[in-house]
């Protein structure tokens, strides 16, 4: 059989299939578009659930499908370090992965943990630096090796629009096939009451040929929010228009809920 080339990235695991290199990034690209990172959220404890449904089309009548959640948990605390909000956070997501419909690999992948420092900059602008580490994963859809991931984000949230621009760095292991990498994560939506309405886009790059060939893509496509009060939905479509050594566009349909879990009396 043709082999297949998958970089099924999922959220913070990538996955390989029938021998091929475990190439692309290791945080899932354009899963921070519709957030303004570059801004803390507000005081307390948060819960932002991330969930995605796409598939890969392969050529030759082969489709790869990916699913994944992720259950992140934000703490935006009360404390300062250079005038900016220090945030902590971690996730471990939950993958599934299948090839015309035949299950693949499945299972939570690697834990991330984080630090953020977030600056009110003035008049609208926001801006940020995070900076955290994957532990080691035994699942069939995790890395058995800890690596490094940093962020610098910035957002202007004035006049109700979100114009977010959103950098990720990541390390690899050459000996095992896995390129450092980098993300590219941009929002423009604005806010018309409790709805909001715009577009994001995103471009993901392999930075070294550890793998032996390098991928690249980048996507576009709509968001749609709504803000029920108690908590925050946002769907999301996106589509690439172009990809190198992914194998083929992907369509993927994202749904993003933001809810306070814990506040501080005031």
């Amino acid at each position: 059989m043709k082999k297949i080339k998958i970089a099924a990235v999922a959220l913070l695991a990538a996955m390989s299939f029938a021998g091929t290199a475990q190439a692309g990034s290791e945080l899932f690209p354009g899963i921070s578009t519709g957030i303004p990172l570059g801004a803390p959220l507000p005081e307390g404890v948060w819960g932002v659930g991330i969930g995605t449904t796409g598939t890969r089309d392969l050529g030759g009548g082969v489709d790869l499908k990916v699913n994944a959640a992720a259950p992140w948990i934000i703490w935006s605390t009360p404390w300062k370090v250079a005038g900016g909000t220090l945030v902590l956070d971690t996730v471990t997501p939950y993958v599934n992965a299948s090839v015309n419909g035949n299950g693949v690999a499945s299972g939570w992948a690697n834990t991330f943990l984080d630090a953020q420092v977030k600056w009110n900059l003035g008049d609208g602008w926001f801006g940020g630096f995070q900076a955290g580490a994957y532990l080691p994963s035994s699942s069939d859809v995790g890395r058995d090796w800890s690596s490094f991931q940093g962020i610098g984000a910035i957002s202007y949230l004035g006049q109700g629009y979100d114009l977010s621009a959103t950098l990720v760095y990541g390390t690899g292991k050459d000996s095992a096939g896995a390129p450092d990498w980098m993300n590219l994560d941009l929002t423009a939506t604005k806010a018309f009451g409790k709805w909001e309405l715009g577009a994001v886009g995103f471009m993901s790059q392999d930075l070294n040929n550890a793998a032996g060939f390098k991928q690249s893509q980048t996507a576009i496509g709509p968001l749609v929010g709504y803000d029920f009060g108690a908590f925050k939905v946002q769907a999301k479509y996106t589509q690439t228009v172009s990809e190198k050594n992914y194998g083929g566009d992907d369509k993927r349909f994202w749904l993003t809920v933001i809810k306070p879990l814990w506040m501080p009396k005031k």
